[in-house]
């Protein structure tokens, strides 16, 4: 059964006018995946479904990053996001701290080494890389390069080539948040990915409405300034989509 609930517009009072998206687009954005390559598929299946019912010209799925890590399943979920595109659909991809982190490790796992600690061991399982002990130099580098022989050049060159961000209509996608105050050119890419309490806890309007991931919640997390739609599938099973059409607003997820 297709679960779709609608936006509570009590949440959006306190804006002077409502966001929406460019003119004849709808968009779909889909919160952190970390592994759960089940969850995606169930998810997209009531997303094609969703749209069907819909005539506008161009379709819209941004991923809002973290896709690997936690979940048991990262690799088939990077292959399923560079190889199987949603048809019909436009599709663009966000990086998320723990991409970057991969990376980090494959490039420097010394450096990166903490990568292990938050998600990184089942990304290492998922490509048949054994973890063993990491306590030492010669170890770490031997799961990097195991990781780097085992991941196919589809993968990294997919990895390598995730957006920061992407702007649409009045409407901002990015992984954790944005620095306020800043302009959108000018954020850092270490604000991008893992900025938390000073964004969480803004409350004025930013110069577009965010829509984000990164932080865990157990509802849509809707505030009159940004969306959070982490709603913790690796762990709880719940994968959620923000739709947006125009000033509307409804969410699928797959319960």
């Amino acid at each position: 059964m297709l679960a779709i609930f609608k936006e509570k517009r009590t949440h959006r009072a306190a804006l002077p006018t409502l966001p929406r998206t460019p003119e004849g687009v709808r968009v779909y954005a889909i919160g952190d995946i970390h592994g759960r390559h089940d969850l995606l598929l169930t998810l997209q299946d009531r997303i094609l479904a969703d749209a069907a019912g819909y005539p506008q010209p161009e379709k819209v799925v941004v991923y809002l990053g973290d896709y690997v890590d936690r979940g048991p399943n990262s690799r088939e979920v990077l292959e399923q996001l560079s190889t199987r595109p949603l048809p019909g659909f436009t599709s663009i991809h966000l990086r998320g701290n723990h991409e970057y982190s991969l990376l980090g490790f494959m490039r420097e796992p010394e450096v990166y080494s903490n990568w292990l600690d938050y998600g990184g061991l089942a990304t290492l399982s998922s490509y048949g890389v054994a973890s063993g002990h990491a306590d030492t130099r010669q170890a770490l580098r031997q799961m990097a390069h195991e990781l780097t022989v085992s991941m196919p050049d589809h993968h990294l060159a997919f990895l390598d080539r995730l957006e920061t961000y992407r702007l649409l209509g009045d409407y901002l996608f990015v992984h954790a948040g944005i620095r306020p105050g800043i302009p959108i050119q000018d954020q850092s890419a270490q604000d991008l990915l893992w900025i938390r309490k000073d964004f969480l806890t803004f409350t004025k309007p930013h110069p577009y409405f965010v829509v984000h991931g990164h932080q865990i919640c157990d509802e849509p997390d809707v505030r009159n300034n940004r969306i959070g739609i982490d709603t913790g599938a690796f762990a709880t099973g719940r994968l959620c989509c923000l739709v947006l059409d125009g000033e509307e607003r409804e969410f699928i997820d797959t319960r």
